[in-house]
């Protein structure tokens, strides 16, 4: 299913309001606590980018819902390079049953879950999808309330007739599908002022490894293959 950019633009902006009344309201007297007069500001972004970071400056936690993000996971074989999509089956979150809306409630859990992994000083530089990171993901399952930003995105899109599927779909296995990237190829991804450029020098399964050109010349990225893109 391909939907429109203002049909993103309209997810994007009820994940932004569930992440704040289903998991910001409650947990934020405890991240309060540790740095007081934390906030939290949820926003959409206009690149596919999906990220929590942390303005120290503000004591604000910024969270960004990317809009090629959420159309990317309207479609089984774009949302199958996406980290949300294998720690549902991995993980068995939601039963392990993939579709949109399930996609989308735990993009929602997973950008929070760093957030609450950052306010506890869980964060490092080099780990940051660690055991700490996936010990909070996993309580907000066992507590109730990933289920309950499941349940309010699916409340909420009816309400503003909003088509968000709960259908389920099958991704494809990454093993049986050719890589659309060669070595060698020119590639970009990220958007704006996050935008870098490079060249594949290594081509995996999920990810390729890109060599920086131009101002990014001497660094070196590892990029799941679903955020690449072609430069001429």
């Amino acid at each position: 299913m391909i939907i429109s950019t203002i049909h993103a633009q309209n997810l994007g902006n009820v994940m932004c309001e569930v992440t704040h009344s289903i998991l910001w309201q409650p947990a934020a007297a405890s991240v309060q606590q540790r740095a007081p007069g934390s906030t939290l500001a949820c926003r959409v972004g206009s690149g596919q980018a999906t990220y929590h970071r942390f303005d120290p400056q503000l004591q604000q936690h910024q969270i960004t819902y990317g809009l090629r993000m959420i159309q990317a996971k309207h479609q089984p074989d774009t949302a199958s390079g996406w980290l949300s999509a294998r720690e549902i089956h991995k993980q068995d979150y939601f039963g392990g049953e993939l579709s949109t809306l399930n996609l989308l409630a735990h993009t929602c859990c997973h950008e929070f879950a760093h957030l609450l992994q950052h306010s506890a000083g869980k964060r490092y530089r080099g780990s940051v999808h660690n055991r700490h990171f996936y010990a909070i993901l996993d309580e907000l399952r066992e507590s109730g309330r990933s289920d309950a930003v499941r349940e309010a995105l699916a409340k909420r899109a009816v309400e503003r007739q909003i088509p968000l599927s709960s259908e389920p779909f099958e991704l494809p296995d990454p093993a049986l599908q050719p890589s659309p990237w060669q070595v060698e190829d020119a590639v970009a991804f990220g958007s704006g002022t996050r935008e870098f450029h490079g060249v594949i020098i290594r081509v995996n399964r999920k990810t390729c490894t890109v060599d920086g050109t131009g101002k990014f010349r001497g660094r070196r990225y590892r990029v799941p293959i679903s955020m690449l893109r072609k430069t001429p």
